[in-house]
């Protein structure tokens, strides 16, 4: 990685966001700022606009006048394609600039950000755009003297609101079924994580994207987000985040237009380890990572490791060396294993979660405080819980931050029963060289994704979506589709 490159555009001054609407930047309509803090240092990075409501309405406006004239959806998918691949392009081109600057606005460790951020979005905008041509309808087989045809057509307007721990990629997911489908998009980026989005809005104009195709407005949740989901013209909201704001939504959508609703809203994901795991220092070592690259800002993050008795104690040490190793601070340094905690709000809940679990008498076995106070920036230890019980807070309750519980269990039947004694549902792993035993743990976790042997691998042509209140709806795979697509049906009197 070129270290060089990464200080100078560390030391480059980042200009003030404008809202993207209709294909031009626009201010806040009462010219409204909001301070962009790099958790970095605690320091004012910039400024991007305090959206408000009428910000929203002008910007739904644009898509819905963009979706009704045809200027996108009426393309052929071919054309389409070709814009999105050349914004995929411009992407890639610009990758280093862009996960330099979303990682000064959210603190992701400069080497996960490189391949989680810009060319993880290229590549699903490449993924969605060389799929749209390839869609086709249906014929039904009806009887003799009817024809029955299946039209897939784009839904309208989406309404898109993404998380700040991986704005790219998760916005990615949407925008590249939803724009290649032939939907036009209102885009509302987390209030701290909202300047890479802004940037590729302005690569996607320059690709050739038209005006009012996808626009994106910053802002507060209770503001912009809350005018978006409760638009009467917008036809599709889709989200990731809290579940909290997932309940608000619907609620938006039934005091509006039924709008449908899909939602990513996260986990408390068992990391099931078995005794005969193939091998334990793998294990412990993936593990480790899957719970604390990226500070445990990851959704499906492995933020309760259940462990078999009979080897819990070594395992558990065994993850703690590797974790002893990561090293933790300035995100821009390309040897750094974990980066800064989004903000300073996200830090205290993350040390409230471990102040109860030790009140409580639990045993802290790694780390447990704030570190790098001196840099002013928001760093947090990696942290082991040991002596975890099942009803917890700290077992329950996702904390989106470096923290993970370890709760030991002695048979089969008890680890099922564990990984599934949560109300989340989004993702699972299972540590076992007995194929059998991995067979029956993948049917009864109920989980969105189950890893075996392994934790956090997977790729765009498989789905991604939860269970139970971890949401509904899939991100990834073509399966990602049936949420911009509507299906229409021919019926001919022959």
């Amino acid at each position: 990685m070129d270290v060089a490159r990464i200080d100078a555009l560390r030391a480059r001054p980042v200009a003030p966001g404008s809202h993207i609407i209709d294909g031009a930047p626009r201010p806040a309509s009462d010219g409204a700022v909001m301070d962009v803090v790099s958790p970095i240092d605690g320091q004012v990075l910039t400024t991007v606009p305090r959206g408000t409501a009428d910000d929203a309405a002008a910007a739904v406006a644009a898509a819905r006048a963009a979706f009704h004239d045809g200027r996108w959806s009426d393309l052929p998918p071919a054309a389409r394609k070709a814009v999105l691949l050349r914004w995929a392009d411009l992407i890639e081109a610009n990758a280093l600039e862009l996960a330099v600057l979303g990682v000064r606005d959210n603190g992701t460790e400069i080497a996960m950000a490189m391949k989680a951020e810009p060319m993880s979005a290229a590549a699903a905008i490449r993924f969605y755009a060389e799929a749209i041509d390839k869609l086709y309808g249906e014929i039904a087989p009806t009887g003799p003297g009817n024809l029955g045809l299946v039209h897939r057509e784009p839904v309208g307007v989406v309404g898109a609101i993404v998380p700040w721990n991986f704005p790219l990629m998760i916005g990615a997911w949407k925008l590249g079924p939803a724009l290649a489908a032939g939907n036009t998009v209102v885009l509302k980026p987390a209030e701290t994580a909202s300047l890479t989005l802004l940037r590729i809005a302005e690569l996607a104009l320059e690709a050739g994207m038209p005006p009012g195709v996808l626009n994106v407005v910053t802002g507060e949740g209770a503001v912009v987000g809350a005018a978006i989901a409760e638009s009467m013209d917008v036809d599709v909201l889709v989200f990731t985040g809290s579940g909290a704001t997932g309940r608000r939504l619907l609620e938006a959508s039934a005091r509006s237009n039924l709008k449908r609703v899909y939602l990513e809203l996260g986990g408390k994901s068992p990391n099931v380890v078995f005794a005969d795991a193939p091998d334990l220092d793998e294990a412990a070592k993936v593990s480790a990572y899957g719970i604390f690259r990226n500070s445990g800002q990851v959704c499906v993050a492995g933020s309760r490791l259940l462990v078999e008795r009979s080897i819990h104690d070594a395992f558990v040490e065994k993850l703690a060396a590797v974790a002893r190793q990561m090293k933790v601070g300035d995100p821009l340094d390309p040897a750094t294993g974990a980066g800064a905690v989004n903000s300073e709000r996200q830090l205290a809940q993350n040390l409230q979660f471990v102040e109860e679990a030790r009140a409580a008498g639990r045993r802290i076995a790694l780390g447990g405080g704030r570190i790098l106070e001196e840099t002013g920036g928001y760093y947090m230890a990696p942290t082991i819980v040991a002596g975890v019980a099942p009803d917890d807070r700290l077992a329950r309750e996702e904390v989106f931050g470096p923290v993970l519980a370890v709760i030991p269990f002695d048979t089969e039947e008890e680890a099922t029963a564990l990984a599934n004694a949560t109300d989340y549902g989004l993702a699972a792993a299972v540590w076992t060289a007995d194929l059998s035993r991995a067979h029956r743990m993948v049917r009864r976790i109920k989980a969105g994704i189950v890893h075996v042997n392994t934790y956090g691998g997977s790729d765009l042509t498989v789905p991604l979506g939860g269970v139970k209140q971890s949401g509904n709806g899939h991100d990834k795979s073509l399966h990602a589709f049936d949420k911009y697509l509507d299906l229409k049906t021919a019926w001919f009197k022959l």
